[in-house]
């Protein structure tokens, strides 16, 4: 049998995958995960990552006490192709990260080696004699991913079913699916990198919420982006969700191989037509999934119930959740009593202090120009903090289409040179502030420092009315750990602001 006619049969937990070759590569969430499940399927495994460090070597301990062959770690590791078991590998199982040009894929590439994500390896393993299999509702986009998988969970709980959000949000889609019990139903969130790497699965429902330009650097172009995300429509068995306002999301959906009876549903911020969620009149409603949808809609919540700060974007998320839940037959009410209990994560819109008639926003989320343009549309009179990592996109239309409600821009990041740029050419009167640490000749690769500047500037040049948002529309590694570092670095900011004035927070 051929190590192609093998990898076909491995279709469940309960298949045969007792020496199956596999190099594993990166020793992130994800790739430990694999190399984990691997191991304990009984594949002989060799892992690899590019870091050698206190924290790889003490994942390669424990991967090679659960019975990984041998974790190779350091860059000099990570240009060719190990060997396994003293033969080339039958599989390749790269973490997300790593691009199709890294020297060791090609190389895999090359010859023919099989390369699958964790995403492929779960959808192979999701079937286990004695566990629930669970139905995967799927999720991407540039934006919004995190929180609309939220949603999803919380919905799904609402409606009694054991459900769990995982993939790219945070717990590993391998630890999820090796759950004891299993899951009624799982929301995976997919980024473009995973996808890139997903060959085959069947969704009972999937949604691209929104598409702009974003990790170009790591795809080679937009256009390898946009079909990287369109894959998660692939096979899709009920119901793919397409965002109306963005006629690239409905060309997707068009051009899918799906499963047959498999509908094509769209979601929109206003009054809803045939087949489609919206709102009227404050109201969330359903007109695709229920009989009579040509002359009824189904009430499934209020904007109130996503909480005191509803920006568009929210409400579409909100309603893409929606439609995928309903596609699997979750009640209205469950959509609305979900909406209700679900907490939104930090560093997405998140309200920090309102003081002096001034709020400050953290949406450190925000990592790309997609993402700021969602948060800048969200309000009238703006203080911009933003800079960071660009990632290769280009920051003209953003600041084209908001320049007239920005009071000021307030500038972190390393190299502030192209977000600088655009300013000047579409926003000339708006006046542009880089922080204090340049100023002072301070160290502008000190994040902490840089934010703790930029909010006194913020403060100095704010109004009644206005709203501070930070809204980076970069990426944070140039400054920050991440952005979550980011975030945190802005709201303990804003707090020893409070705290100088007496307001507190």
């Amino acid at each position: 049998m051929t190590g192609t006619d093998r990898l076909a049969q491995l279709t469940s937990w309960d298949a045969d995958w007792s020496g199956l070759r596999v190099v594993v590569t990166g020793l992130g969430l994800s790739g430990f995960s694999a190399a984990d499940t691997l191991a304990e399927l009984g594949a002989e495994v060799v892992a690899v990552d590019g870091q050698d460090t206190p924290d790889t070597r003490a994942k390669a301990d424990t991967l090679k006490i659960v019975g990984v062959q041998d974790v190779l770690l350091g860059e000099q590791h990570t240009a060719t192709v190990p060997d396994v078991g003293g033969a080339a590998p039958e599989l390749i199982v790269t973490s997300p990260g790593w691009r199709p040009d890294q020297p060791l894929l090609a190389a895999a590439a090359a010859a023919g080696i099989p390369i699958w994500g964790d995403v492929e390896l779960a959808w192979r393993v999701r079937e286990r004699a004695g566990r629930k299999t669970a139905d995967w509702l799927v999720v991407t986009g540039t934006n919004g991913k995190t929180t609309t998988v939220g949603m999803v969970e919380s919905m799904l709980l609402a409606a009694g079913q054991r459900a769990i959000a995982c993939g790219n949000v945070g717990t590993p889609i391998l630890d999820a699916i090796r759950d004891p019990e299993g899951w009624d139903t799982i929301a995976v969130e997919l980024s473009s990198f995973q996808l890139h790497w997903t060959h085959h699965i069947e969704p009972a429902a999937s949604a691209v919420l929104n598409i702009a330009e974003d990790h170009v650097d790591w795809h080679g172009s937009f256009e390898a982006y946009c079909a990287d995300k369109a894959k998660i429509y692939e096979h899709t068995r009920v119901a793919c969700l397409f965002n109306e306002d963005q006629p690239l999301t409905l060309r997707m959906v068009q051009q899918a191989d799906v499963q047959e009876g498999c509908r094509a549903v769209s979601f929109a911020t206003d009054t809803p037509g045939l087949s489609m969620l919206g709102v009227v009149d404050g109201i969330l409603v359903d007109r695709a999934f229920l009989q009579n949808r040509a002359h009824q809609a189904l009430e499934l919540g209020h904007l109130e119930d996503l909480g005191p700060i509803a920006p568009q974007h929210q409400v579409a998320n909100a309603l893409a959740a929606a439609g995928l839940v309903r596609a699997i037959g979750v009640p209205p009410e469950a959509v609305r009593d979900g909406l209700r209990a679900y907490q939104p994560g930090d560093h997405r819109i998140q309200l920090v202090a309102r003081a002096e008639d001034v709020m400050w926003i953290n949406d450190s989320k925000a990592t790309n120009p997609h993402a700021a343009d969602a948060s800048l549309g969200s309000f009238s009179h703006v203080v911009w903090i933003a800079g960071g990592l660009p990632k290769g996109v280009s920051y003209d239309e953003l600041v084209a289409r908001h320049a007239a409600r920005l009071r000021a821009v307030v500038l972190i990041g390393a190299d502030p040179s192209e977000l600088t740029g655009a300013l000047q050419r579409h926003a000339p009167d708006v006046p542009v502030l880089p922080t204090a640490v340049r100023d002072t000749g301070g160290d502008p690769s000190d994040g902490h420092l840089a934010m703790a500047a930029a909010v006194r500037e913020a403060d100095a040049v704010a109004r009644p009315g206005d709203v501070v948002l930070m809204a980076p529309a970069a990426a944070s590694m140039d400054q920050f750990v991440s952005y979550a570092d980011r975030g945190d670095a802005f709201i303990n900011a804003v707090a020893r602001l409070m705290d100088t004035k007496g307001l507190g927070s």
